[in-house]
C-alpha cells in the first residue's frame, strides 16, 4: 500500500467517524463504539505501524523547533503526524459527546464545538470547556 493510499485511507476513515460522531444523538451506540473506539484504534494502529518502521531513519527530532520541522520532512513521518491529528481530534471529539450526553448538555450547543474540534483539535476543546464552565457557572445560585 503507497503511502497516499494510507492518507486516503486515514482521512476517510476519519470522516466516517466524525459523521457518525454528529448523528451520535440519533445511535449513541454506534458512536461510541465506531467513532470513540474503532476508528481512532484503527488510526492508531496505522500510526504506530510507520513510526516503527521508519521512525529510525527519519532526520531530526523534537529538542528545537528547526528539528520537529526536519522530522517531518520524512513523508512517512508526516503521515504518522497527520494520522496522530487525526485519532486524537476524533477521540477528543468522542469524548465531548460522552461528557455532553452525561451533564445533559444540548447537542446543538455540542456541534459548533465538535466542528471545531474537527477543524482546529485544540480550540475545540478550549470552545468545548468554556461551554461546560458557562453552564456550571449558570447553574449555580446565586447567594444574595
Amino acid at each position: 500500500m503507497t503511502l497516499d493510499s494510507l492518507f486516503g485511507i486515514g482521512n476517510l476513515a476519519a470522516m466516517c467517524g466524525w459523521i457518525v460522531l454528529l448523528g451520535s444523538r440519533f445511535f449513541p451506540v454506534l458512536a461510541r463504539r465506531v467513532s470513540a473506539l474503532a476508528i481512532p484504534l484503527l488510526l492508531s494502529v496505522a500510526y504506530a505501524g510507520l513510526v516503527l518502521a521508519f521512525w529510525h531513519d527519519a532526520p531530526g527530532g523534537f529538542d528545537s523547533l528547526d528539528n520537529v520541522m526536519r522530522l517531518f520532512t520524512s513523508r512517512e513521518i508526516a503521515l504518522a503526524g497527520w494520522l496522530h491529528y487525526l485519532a486524537f481530534d476524533l477521540f477528543l471529539g468522542a469524548w465531548e459527546v460522552r461528557v455532553a450526553e452525561r451533564e445533559r448538555i444540548p447537542f446543538l450547543l455540542v456541534a459548533p464545538c465538535l466542528l471545531l474540534t474537527f477543524m482546529f483539535g485544540p480550540a475545540g476543546f478550549l470552545a468545548f470547556s468554556t461551554l461546560r464552565l458557562a453552564r456550571f457557572a449558570m447553574s449555580r445560585p446565586v447567594a444574595a
